[in-house]
């Protein structure tokens, strides 16, 4: 079995970063690279998430994409639990809808097609997945006002940037701006090719 360096990887996700700069969302038709075996041995689900996801949880995965983080969200919340899988793409929906499409996941996943600048989620959550989105928001202020509203007292949000595509100083406004609305850092997470902060309500 071929293992891939780390350099390899860096340089795929360096590809798919370039050629989707100029479609600012990623397109629905390069959904496949945003979930495969390669992905998921550098950025797995379990891992990342595990400390801060639990059982009998609503948890919001906001620009899910094909559902990369969002079915093991789900896996992780258990039957008692939700996940909503929330996207600007109805295609990214679709791809979610069809791989948990008669399985036990289906129950537990309620799939959102947000709007550009708005959210438009009604329900309380306790955890937040902000995953190489915020870099495609407009107003971000916006988003965490938003994001702040929804979130059940002590609730998180996990924030996560790629390193080139945000810059050091872009990713601390990003933080500040969360902050300025009433989310409190409380680590920083080191997990590969990223920028990551992880934020609660106070």
């Amino acid at each position: 079995m071929a293992y891939w360096s780390e350099r390899e990887i860096r340089h795929e996700k360096e590809k798919d970063i370039m050629s989707s700069r100029d479609n600012h969302v990623c397109p629905v038709e390069r959904a496949g690279g945003l979930d495969n075996k390669i992905r998921r041995w550098v950025q797995n689900p379990q891992k990342i998430l595990g400390p801060y996801i639990k059982e009998g949880m609503i948890v919001l995965d906001l620009g899910c994409g094909p559902g990369f983080f969002s079915i093991d969200m789900a896996r992780m919340v258990g039957e008692s639990g939700r996940v909503i899988a929330s996207d600007l793409q109805e295609g990214m929906l679709q791809k979610v809808r069809d791989k948990i499409q008669g399985t036990e996941l289906e129950a537990r996943v309620i799939l959102h097609n947000c709007e550009k600048d708005r959210i438009g989620v009604s329900e309380h959550v306790d955890f937040v997945l902000l995953f190489y989105v915020v870099h495609e928001i407009t107003d971000v202020e916006a988003l965490f006002r938003e994001i702040h509203s929804i979130l059940k007292p002590h609730g998180q949000v996990l924030i996560v940037e790629p390193p080139l595509h945000v810059s050091k100083k872009a990713f601390e406004d990003t933080i500040k701006k969360a902050s300025d609305v009433g989310l409190t850092i409380v680590e920083r997470p080191k997990l590969s090719l990223s920028k990551a902060a992880l934020l609660k309500k106070g």
